[in-house]
């Protein structure tokens, strides 16, 4: 289950191979700002084990040997669903975008995008995602992805307020 939505495929299947240029006409999705700068937001994105901190996911494994960029894996696992992401976008401190390569949900696409920009008082972090599944699922996945995250970027915060040491701040 992915938070409450059934798990419709028994098996992992390979999802339609699709990179940033799928975004180009996505709005930002969330925008979350942080009294930290982007560096110290980016290793915390960069902490497999964070992730688990502040949103509800099982594992967050990255697969691929530092350093990471371009073509990067990681595997997320959530509840019986289990994501394998290729990262497209990588540049340190400022954005990872990745496509779920593979996964047990059903859906044939979907990217997320995470980009950090500096500002005066700390950074702001602009999430944007794009899915493709079959109506009413695309719908209950988006809906649900941007919630989590709604929720999941104070604890974010909140997580490096709390281990500043951790995440070089």
């Amino acid at each position: 289950m992915l938070n409450g939505m059934p798990n419709m495929a028994k098996k992992k299947k390979s999802h339609e191979a699709v990179d940033g240029g799928w975004l180009v006409d996505v709005p930002t999705t969330l925008k979350q700002s942080f009294p930290f700068p982007s560096s110290v937001v980016w290793q915390a994105l960069l902490d497999g084990p964070a992730w688990t901190e502040w949103l509800p996911l099982d594992s967050v494994k990255w697969t691929s040997q530092e350093p990471f960029g371009v073509g990067t894996t990681r595997t997320v696992c959530i509840g019986n669903d289990v994501i394998d992401e290729v990262f497209f976008a990588w540049e340190d401190q400022k954005q990872m975008g990745f496509r779920f390569d593979a996964s047990t949900l059903p859906l044939s696409a979907a990217v997320e995008d995470y980009r950090l920009q500096d500002t005066e008082t700390g950074c702001d972090l602009l999430w944007t995602f794009r899915v493709r599944a079959i109506f009413p699922i695309s719908w209950i996945l988006r809906a649900k992805l941007k919630s989590t995250l709604k929720t999941g970027l104070p604890k974010l915060e909140a997580l490096i307020n709390t281990h500043p040491d951790r995440f070089g701040a």
